[in-house]
This record gives C-alpha cells, sequence and structure tokens, in this order.
C-alpha cells in the first residue's frame, strides 16, 4: 500500500458506510448519512491537532487550560460532492474558515478541468484539510493539491470517505508528503473510473441529480 494512509475502522464509521452503499437508500438518508460520518472522521482526522493554553476561571478557581485555534483550520472542499462532507466536519470545528475547488471531470479523459478557486487569505498561517467523498482516479486529488500548494498552507491532509488504489498510488506518486484519511479502500476502479464495489457518484447521490 502507498505511503502515507489512515484507514478509520471505528465501527460506528463502517456501520453508516455500509448503510450509505446500499443502493435502495433515499436522497434524504443518504445526506444524513454523509453529514455523521464525516463528524466521526473529524474526530481521527484532528486528533493531533496543535492546541495552545489559556488561562480560563471554572467555578472553583484559575486554571491553564488546552484550546484548538480552529481559524487556522481550512477546510478545502472539492465541489461539488465535498459539500456534503463539510457540514458535519464544521459541526466538529465549528471556528473553521472553508475553501473551494471547483473541478469536472471530463468524461472521455477522466482529466480534471478546474472552474473554480478560492481560498482565504494567509494561507501560509493556516492547516489545510482537504475533503472529497471518493477519492477514485485521483486526477481530481491531485489537481486540487497541486493548486492549493501555489497557496503554500502550513500543512495540507486529505480525506475520502472511499478510496480506490489506483486513485491512492497515483495521488501518492504525485503528493507523498500528503497524508490520506479514509473510512474504506475498495478493490478497485471500473473502466469508466468508478470505485468497485464503491456507492455510486457521490454527488449524484447527495444531491438527488440521478
Amino acid at each position: 500500500m502507498t505511503a502515507d494512509v489512515h484507514v478509520i475502522a471505528h465501527p460506528l464509521v463502517q456501520h453508516k458506510l455500509t448503510l450509505m452503499r446500499e443502493k435502495s437508500r433515499s436522497t434524504s438518508s443518504f445526506r444524513r448519512l454523509l453529514g455523521e460520518i464525516s463528524m466521526l472522521m473529524a474526530y481521527e482526522v484532528t486528533r493531533d491537532m496543535p492546541t495552545q493554553l489559556i488561562t480560563i476561571e471554572t467555578p472553583l478557581e484559575t486554571m491553564q487550560a488546552p484550546v484548538i485555534d480552529g481559524k487556522k483550520t481550512v477546510f478545502v472542499v472539492i465541489m461539488r460532492a465535498g459539500e456534503g462532507f463539510l457540514d458535519g466536519m464544521l459541526e466538529v470545528v465549528p471556528g473553521a474558515r472553508v475553501g473551494h475547488v471547483g473541478l469536472y471531470r471530463d468524461p472521455k479523459t477522466l482529466v480534471a478541468v478546474e472552474y473554480y478557486f478560492k481560498m482565504p487569505h494567509d494561507m501560509q498561517e493556516r492547516d489545510a484539510i482537504v475533503l472529497d467523498p471518493m477519492l477514485a482516479t485521483g486526477n481530481s486529488a491531485v489537481a486540487a493539491v497541486d493548486r492549493l500548494k501555489e497557496t503554500r498552507p502550513k500543512s495540507i491532509r486529505f480525506v475520502s470517505l472511499l478510496a480506490a488504489p489506483e486513485g491512492l498510488k497515483h495521488f501518492h506518486d504525485h503528493h507523498p508528503d500528503v497524508p490520506v484519511y479514509t473510512a474504506a479502500i475498495d478493490r478497485q476502479l471500473n473502466e469508466h473510473g468508478y470505485i468497485v464495489p464503491g456507492l455510486g457518484d457521490a454527488g449524484d447521490r447527495l444531491f438527488g441529480t440521478k
């Protein structure tokens, strides 16, 4: 397996992922489950997030206690399916900023084409967490991180719900320094570049467009 890959095997994550895979699952249920699973994954992705001590007063005394600086975290959404991943993450880290990368996959070449890019200011001071439910061919992930690196963030992590071995290899061939967090590594890609067994097109299932 490729370098820095973290499979989040928590039973609650795996249970909800199984429910999402079912083709009979409704759009509203799929959307709710994606929000829930993204909250659970956020705990793992932010496990070693740096903290600083501040002075607070409890009902009994003054003490030094740790807090995270959420404003230094940027969730970078790869549109459009990444949008469904965002809400749960913001529930856990509400102070985070949000950046967007608009990419679509050319259906013939499977190459990622950019149509939108907007990030917060001062990215050099921020930790970026890139969100895209499916790491399939890896083309969109590579293109998004290529552009993101131009802003020179302090660190980058990539979070996906599902990954294919081919996509992981392609991504780490280009970005060996970026760790990937995923709930499952599925068997392979099919001839259309979809993850199998997978869960179909995450964007279509999330927004009810197919």
